[in-house]
């Protein structure tokens, strides 16, 4: 670690994976980074279970990998298919194989990356970690969608609340999960979407669920005792697995949509503020979306991938606090955020509505898009790669 007497380029506020992801790959341009842990809100930080599993594509497993942070054995499960079915008999599936690809994208088990990254930043020497924001030209704010910084700066962060919260919690099954991800729209209780994510490694009967449902009935869910819960999820996703057996705590938060206005400006002067200061937003701090697409931390990580990649081709004579520099990095982001975020929410919409009209449309669209090669390809292709 460097000494904090020695001024550095970057402050990072939040030290979560985007956090550390980004001060890992700034510090090997050997800029000199203060990452600044969040404290007790960190949910690694906490003394709770972490039942989280994200879907990372291609583009994350590579920046991760060039990381050396990329979880290997039962952290990581590649997914080999996905399967999609509508509350009318629509039907959608994807296929590695088909798309040529070893898989369409891999589950990793959040707690065992961030310890990967942790690790890595310990043995940094261009990182300090710290309790405290020091001063630098740029500063990132990485704090998640709660951003105290964020608000502090006058940032407006819209948001869309939707009425559906999610409920996850980890099970085991009778069955193999084979590398298989399974996702239910359905409206028996209302709108509501279940995911079952393959974990636990190529052979493995665990997998992580994610469960988007009306407010009060994730709260009956959350509530009710392990038996009458698995017999709930069971009925849900038509027991494809066998009987299901409740693995983990069960942890219920609130879904919306939601973006800052600007990503990038000036900090204001303190007392103590001997130079200009520039700061930036990047992951949840910038965007939230909706679960369904599984692409929140891919898009966490493209922010990471093309913030790096700007400070890295400019100019030799730009500083980091350049307003013109910055620029680039959101304009970039903001375009790829977006259309992610009209996808998600599109797709929210459309299957929260209850008319049978409506059902019997979306459902047909699935089975149809799911007949339609070319396009179906492209979309897989995109989801593939979209952090990039």
């Amino acid at each position: 670690m460097t000494h904090s007497s020695t001024p550095f380029d970057v402050c990072i506020r939040g030290a979560g994976i985007v956090g550390r992801s980004l001060a890992l790959l700034l510090a090997a341009q050997q800029l000199r980074v203060a990452l600044v842990h969040k404290g007790a809100g960190d949910p690694s930080e906490t003394g709770h279970s972490d039942v989280r599993a994200y879907s990372l594509n291609m583009a994350s497993k590579q920046l991760l990998s060039d990381l050396r942070c990329w979880p290997e054995g039962e952290a990581c499960t590649p997914i080999l298919q996905m399967q999609i079915q509508g509350d009318q008999g629509g039907d959608l599936r994807f296929d590695a194989a088909a798309q040529g690809v070893e898989a369409l994208n891999w589950m990793v088990d959040v707690p065992v990356l961030e310890a990967k990254l942790a690790q890595a930043v310990t043995y940094q020497t261009y990182i300090e970690e710290m309790t405290e924001p020091a001063q630098a030209p740029l500063t990132v704010i990485c704090e998640g969608r709660a951003s105290q910084t964020r608000a502090e700066l006058g940032v407006n962060f819209e948001v869309k609340h939707y009425t559906q919260h999610a409920l996850a919690c980890r099970i085991q099954t009778k069955e193999p999960h084979h590398q298989v991800a399974r996702q239910w729209f359905q409206n028996t209780h209302g709108p509501e979407i279940l995911a079952l994510l393959p974990i636990g490694g190529e052979n493995s009967h665990a997998w992580a669920v994610v469960w988007s449902l009306t407010p009060e009935r994730a709260q009956t869910l959350l509530h009710a005792d392990a038996n009458d819960f698995c017999a709930q999820l069971a009925t849900a996703c038509e027991q494809v697995a066998g009987p299901v057996q409740l693995t983990s705590e069960r942890a219920v938060w609130s879904l919306q949509l939601a973006k800052a206005d600007r990503w990038i400006g000036v900090m204001p002067r303190t007392p103590t503020t001997t130079k200009s200061q520039a700061f930036a937003l990047a992951g949840d701090a910038a965007h939230a979306m909706h679960p369904l697409a599984g692409q929140g931390l891919n898009v966490g990580l493209g922010d990471v991938a093309e913030l790096t990649r700007v400070i890295e081709t400019k100019e030799f004579w730009r500083p980091l606090n350049d307003p013109k520099l910055l620029r680039r990095y959101e304009r970039a982001r903001q375009a790829e955020v977006l259309a992610m975020g009209w996808v998600t929410d599109g797709l929210q919409s459309l299957f929260a509505q209850p008319a049978l009209p409506l059902q019997k449309l979306r459902n047909w669209g699935m089975s149809g898009f799911n007949q339609f090669s070319p396009l179906k390809k492209w979309m897989a292709q995109h989801a593939m790669k979209s952090a990039s």
